[in-house]
């Protein structure tokens, strides 16, 4: 009898932020969802067959995603989280491009120039000057 699939990974909750939209109010927001990585074990559990052995040398780290539905930030209605990414691999997850590098190559190709980095307003002239002659 072939080994169950929990028997060669090692089962950690984890956290990760994502960005969806309500279709009650239309607003995007942030929202923490749970997932379980799944990381293969280092050795086969003794008592695999042959057939156990071919799985376990294919078997590869991967995502799974817990909560199917969110809240909404704005409107309080809840609203099930799109399916295409309920499973991801590890190893297609590292390559993937950072939001904000993502927004600014994006912003790039279409010809928008950069935002303007925020400086800080200058200081008035009474807080630069020395403080010579101050008891």
């Amino acid at each position: 009898m072939p080994l169950d699939e929990r028997a060669f990974f090692t089962d950690r909750p984890e956290t990760r932020q994502a960005r969806y939209q309500c279709p009650k109010c239309r607003r995007s927001a942030d929202y923490s969802v749970r997932w379980v990585r799944r990381t293969r074990k280092e050795r086969l559990p003794p008592g695999a067959s042959e057939e156990d052995r071919a799985k376990f040398a294919k078997l590869r780290d991967y995502l799974l995603r817990v909560e199917d539905e969110v809240v909404c930030r704005t409107c309080g209605r809840k609203f099930e989280i799109p399916s295409q990414q309920s499973l991801l691999f590890v190893d297609q997850l590292a390559g993937l491009p950072n939001e904000e590098e993502l927004e600014r190559e994006i912003a790039a190709a279409a010809g928008e120039p950069e935002p303007p980095t925020e400086r800080k307003p200058q200081l008035p002239a009474r807080f630069t000057r020395k403080s010579t002659g101050w008891k």
